[in-house]
């Protein structure tokens, strides 16, 4: 039996973070989704909880109090999760908001897609190789 994917969301968007537990879910059971309303709570959790590495991590962009910007730094600085995907959960399309985040540590980039089906489709393509039933 494969072990449960923990996947820590950190976006200050009530609704994106129903919709992409949605989305997880119908993609496979044995994924659990964690959030974060924001990076100040994201940092305070992955700070108190040395245990806590999660095996994704998605971060919105665009997120009052702490940016994704300046979350993905601090978390790149944390060693445990040097091996832990970080991957970019935003509105922004632009080119150099892809570039800069990546120089910065991130794994991965995602537009905020306009369904559900295209969510699932994206992140069943990020999660591949985690989960042997896709």
């Amino acid at each position: 039996m494969q072990e449960k994917i923990i996947c820590f969301l950190i976006d200050d968007d009530d609704d994106d973070q129903e919709i992409f537990a949605l989305a997880l879910g119908s993609i496979d059971t044995d994924i659990h989704c964690i959030t974060a309303n924001d990076g100040i709570e994201a940092l305070n959790k992955l700070n108190i909880d040395s245990d806590f590495i999660p095996d994704f991590i998605f971060l919105d962009l665009n997120m009052v109090r702490m940016n994704g910007r300046e979350c993905l730094t601090e978390i790149r600085k944390l060693p445990r999760l040097n091996e832990t995907p970080v991957i970019i959960y935003s509105t922004s399309s632009e080119e150099k908001d892809i570039t800069e985040t990546k120089l910065l540590g991130a794994t991965d980039y995602i537009v905020k897609p306009p369904s559900i089906s295209i969510l699932i489709k994206r992140l069943e393509q990020v999660l591949r190789g985690r989960i042997k039933t896709i």
